[in-house]
């Protein structure tokens, strides 16, 4: 999709049919343009800063498996809010069966991409990924809890019973874990700022803090072209994400005087950004390791 039409007057399209209905809508306007037009055209209609966000979280699924079915979809990795390999029970054999702690989207999901560990006793772990469909045999999606964050976005938990799954090819840690921390961080970010930047045009915001949100999505497109396993993307993200950051004040001034409940929507789910920032850091430590700009024993970080 052309800049043109991704930053234009765009009107948000409500989710009043429910998000299944909304995404496909959302998809259709972006046919085969790719995952950063998916990520900044939903973020530029969505209602809610929870839409842009699941908008953000389905561009970094289909950068992460480019030949993703349609519909929703979500990754399901933790178990027990743990995600190191030894602490996972999650086995495909005969079928794959275990928990899994988070479904994005819950019952709206329609494709699940499940970790899971396929070693024989004594060998070393060994990670696959699956792609199963929700409404397989043996696939239970029970309600989560209620969290405080993106409250319109649901989120089940996931029961696996010998399921039937495809295996998709490489590595389930180096392959699909890894890089698709790297991978939301980058969407999300974009089709939240997406989101911002539709309000400061619909609201006419200050004319320098729309700009200042169309740099970080121009950064962002740059960003979305890079290897999510490059230490030099890691480091560009950062710098994003500081630039990002440093326009919160601005736009806590802006929500607050702009009619509507986006500055209470804004305070709220803000945080989605915020979940992984630990992560973040250290891979960012570790990128200025591994790029030279800092010698390993100015932080005492492992490669």
């Amino acid at each position: 999709m052309p800049w043109r039409e991704l930053i234009g007057p765009l009107r948000p399209i409500p989710a009043t049919s429910g998000l299944q209905a909304w995404y496909a809508n959302v998809h259709a306007h972006i046919a085969e343009q790719g995952p950063f037009a998916l990520a900044v055209y939903g973020g530029r209609v969505a209602a809610t800063p929870g839409l842009a966000f699941l908008a953000g979280y389905q561009a970094a699924l289909r950068a992460l498996w480019p030949t993703a079915p349609a519909g929703l979809g979500a990754f399901c990795a933790t178990e027990n809010r743990k995600l190191r390999p030894a602490d996972m029970t999650t086995r495909a054999s005969d079928g794959i069966s275990g928990r899994k702690d988070f479904v994005t989207a819950g019952a709206f999901a329609s494709w699940l991409l499940v970790l899971a560990r396929e070693e024989q006793r004594g060998e070393p772990i060994r990670l696959g990924v699956f792609a199963v469909q929700a409404d397989s045999a043996g696939v239970l999606l029970e309600v989560g809890r209620p969290i405080p964050l993106v409250p319109d976005i649901p989120h089940s938990q996931l029961r696996l019973e010998q399921a039937a799954g495809e295996r998709l090819a490489g590595d389930g840690w180096a392959d699909y874990v890894k890089p698709f921390r790297t991978l939301e961080d980058t969407y999300v970010l974009a089709a939240l700022a997406a989101w911002l930047y539709g309000l400061g045009v619909r609201h006419h915001w200050p004319h320098a803090l729309v700009l200042r949100l169309l740099a970080v999505l121009i950064g962002s497109a740059e960003l979305a072209r890079q290897s999510p396993h490059d230490p030099a993307t890691h480091l560009m993200l950062g710098a994003l994400g500081e630039q990002f950051d440093d326009l919160h004040p601005q736009l806590d001034l802006a929500l607050e005087a702009t009619n509507g409940p986006w500055a209470e929507a804004w305070q709220r789910d803000k945080g989605v950004l915020w979940l992984a920032k630990h992560a973040q850091a250290r891979r960012l430590q570790k990128a200025m390791i591994e790029l030279g700009i800092l010698p390993e024993t100015e932080i005492g970080v492992r490669k």
